[in-house]
């Protein structure tokens, strides 16, 4: 939870030196550097710690701390003297982390690691020497480098190259019991323990990617938004129609208040940081830009349901049940356009933020400019 507000905090310094438009987004507190934007190739040097959020991030400058990183395809190619923190879709180590590597994506590629690596996706190539210990969770891995610490492996299928070793135990976690073979010379007998699946504990965040699981989540995530949408449909039912009218009326003026109302928010949080005082309360903003975020997206949601169903003829929805209907389809059809790369997220932050406008003009402006709500 801890490294999940960081990276928050991260993108959201970065996002708000963006205000004025430009393609990259950057920040800097001392020595640490805070940026965002769709191609980062941060160099240059006397970086402490690098947070990056982007589409595809290259780090090309030696860093004195860590690096935490979110974006889709992340690449390390100097050296980090800290850890590294990062998720995405293709993660790749080419030069020496002398600290931890913790890693989440569908695939990744490590090269030397001074620390203890944590990685999880459907592909994980270790492919240089971990000093410390490693533990793994993937549909498919291979180990061609050595691992002085322990190994905690549950995978599908495992490959072992010639210059694989493990120094300490290694722990295997299996779906069926012995289904692993060990190369021999790997390891001693002595030193591997086989366990069931079901026994990966102490890395619940670590889990093999599996394309079941990803489903369930899909479907699980658009039922949730529907029944939220429909609460809040039955809670306030004409509050949500104004909104959904005026979203539906004013797509593009809707994005911009939203986008206002979110940079007010990240810009109140980077003010009350820089008084030092004001630090401690920074986690309260970053949880009102959370709550804030899903609310819009919520409303921005329901509106795209309804909106499809009015290109097709039909009329506003009048039970409750025609509500449900079209937040389901709303919440369908925004998850699958949101799987699509890079244009899908772009999609996602418009229709939240243009929900988040539509919240805010129904809260603030009838109040201020006498607009009608």
């Amino acid at each position: 939870m801890i490294r999940a507000l960081t990276v928050l905090l991260a993108v959201a310094l970065a996002g708000a030196a963006g205000a004025q438009g430009e393609d990259i987004s950057e920040t800097r507190i001392g020595a640490d550097r805070y940026i965002a934007g769709q191609t980062l190739r941060p160099a240059g040097e006397g970086t402490d710690d690098l947070f990056a959020a982007g589409e595809r991030i290259e780090s090309g400058a030696a860093l004195a701390g860590d690096a935490v990183l979110a974006g889709r395809w992340l690449t390390i190619a100097a050296p980090v003297a800290g850890d590294v923190y990062a998720a995405g879709y293709e993660i790749a180590l080419e030069a020496p982390v002398s600290g931890d590597a913790t890693l989440f994506a569908y695939r990744i590629e490590t090269g030397e690691i001074g620390g203890d690596l944590r990685a999880s996706g459907s592909e994980v190539e270790i492919g240089g020497p971990v000093a410390g210990h490693a533990a793994i969770a993937a549909e498919h891995v291979r180990i061609d480098a050595p691992i002085e610490g322990e190994l905690h492996l549950a995978a599908r299928s495992v490959d072992f190259g010639a210059a694989a070793a493990i120094g300490g135990r290694l722990v295997l976690y299996e779906a069926e019991a012995g289904a692993t073979e060990i190369p021999e010379g790997l390891v001693p007998e002595a030193r591997i323990t086989r366990r069931e699946m079901e026994e990966w504990e102490g890395f619940e965040e670590l889990q093999p990617v599996d394309a079941g699981r990803v489903l369930a989540g899909f479907i699980a995530g658009v039922l949730g938004l529907t029944a939220l949408a429909t609460l809040v449909a039955a809670l306030i039912p004409e509050a949500l129609a104004a909104m959904r009218r005026r979203l539906l009326d004013a797509p593009f003026g809707t994005l911009w208040v939203g986008f206002l109302t979110q940079s007010v928010i990240v810009g109140a949080m980077v003010v009350v940081a820089l008084t030092l005082i004001g630090i401690v309360a920074i986690p309260a903003f970053v949880l009102l830009a959370m709550i804030a975020a899903v609310s819009g997206y919520v409303v921005g949601v329901y509106a795209f349901g309804v909106g499809l169903f009015a290109a097709a003829g039909r009329p506003e929805p009048a039970t409750i049940g025609e509500k449900a209907l079209r937040a389901g389809v709303g919440a369908l059809v925004a998850g699958a356009i949101a799987a699509i790369p890079f244009l899908g997220w772009l999609f996602v932050l418009a229709l939240s933020l243009a929900g988040l406008g539509a919240i805010a003009e129904r809260l603030v402006r009838p109040r201020f400019l006498g607009r009608a709500g």
